[in-house]
């Protein structure tokens, strides 16, 4: 199978994509949850957008973040589905050397993107909580703004190496990537030459990001717990926490994947290639389609503005 596939393409510029190599035969079936996923993700987040642009008791900085989140998530549902869902209905397997590093960079800024903003809204919920006078002196617009372009800059610049290292790199006479998307692990073995050098950038700008953003979010939810303790009343205390809850539930769906990704990519593993690839796809898909329903349903403001924006669009049709 794999031969013919090869002879269809040009290995000189295209690599081809298997998809879930394991399940050829009823990986289609795969395409209905996530299309699913992905239509709810396309669908909720802009939505949820919309609504906080539109209600003005949500302009302030801890839904400006969510709306940060919600604008990363829809980028990264549209960075890899659709060619995926193209791969299982249609069977569109090649894609470009270009595309393929394009995608590959841009997933991991994206990714990169949605942890720092976690990071930013931990950082809001510990002012919140831990020092409530000097929240609105210190999360302000301003700092919003400030810290979204950290953010942003911060996974840019660590991983604007990559696609130069693979535009450089040269590819031995296998072009077939055993994965759905352009993952970094599935591309890198592919290439002849030595990629030492580019694992050992990949570790540190892992470590850099996603494992130094997990740490001082656990230690400023340490602190908001401690905070939370200490208040004399026990439904106060429940009803402070509460308003972290929602953002507890987004990180355990962003962190919990990863930490599972992390150990079965250990050398040794007896985990199936196509459950590691599978992990990979949803946790590409699934915070994107649940983050945004998260905070639809625990937030009242959120919830409140969703209806209004539905029963104004209603209003206009009829």
């Amino acid at each position: 199978m794999l031969s013919d596939i090869n002879q269809s393409y040009n290995p000189e510029s295209e690599f081809i994509l298997l998809g879930f190599p394991g399940f050829q035969r009823w990986q289609h079936w795969l395409s209905i949850p996530l299309a699913l996923l992905f239509v709810l993700a396309a669908a909720a987040n802009p939505i949820l957008l919309a609504t906080i642009y539109r209600e003005q008791c949500l302009h302030e900085p801890m839904y400006y973040l969510l709306g940060m989140l919600a604008l990363v998530d829809l980028v990264v549902s549209m960075l890899t589905t659709p060619k995926l869902l193209a791969l299982l209905w249609f069977n569109d397997r090649a894609i470009s050397h270009t595309a393929c590093f394009t995608q590959m960079f841009f997933v991991h800024c994206f990714l990169g993107l949605e942890s720092g903003t976690f990071l930013v809204m931990a950082f809001d919920r510990y002012f919140a909580i831990c020092h409530p006078l000097n929240y609105p002196s210190v999360i302000t617009e301003r700092f919003v703004v400030k810290a979204v372009v950290l953010v942003f800059i911060r996974p840019v610049s660590l991983f604007v190496p990559m696609p130069f290292f693979f535009a450089r790199s040269q590819f031995c006479s296998n072009n077939v990537i055993a994965h759905s998307f352009c993952a970094n692990l599935a591309v890198s073995s592919l290439a002849c030459d030595n990629t030492k050098l580019h694992n050992i950038h990949q570790l540190v700008t892992a470590g850099s990001v996603l494992v130094l953003d997990l740490v001082l979010i656990a230690l400023s939810y340490c602190l908001i717990l401690r905070a939370v303790m200490k208040m004399s009343s026990k439904g106060t205390s429940l009803k402070t926490f509460s308003t972290c809850t929602s953002h507890l539930i987004l990180i355990l769906f962003f962190y919990s994947i990863l930490l599972v990704l992390a150990i079965t990519y250990r050398p040794g593993n007896n985990v199936p290639p196509d459950v590691t690839i599978l992990l990979n796809v949803l946790h590409l898909i699934v915070p994107p389609a649940l983050n945004p329903m998260v905070y639809g349903v625990r937030t009242k403001e959120i919830n409140s503005g969703i209806k209004k924006l539905f029963n104004t669009c209603l209003q206009t049709k009829q």
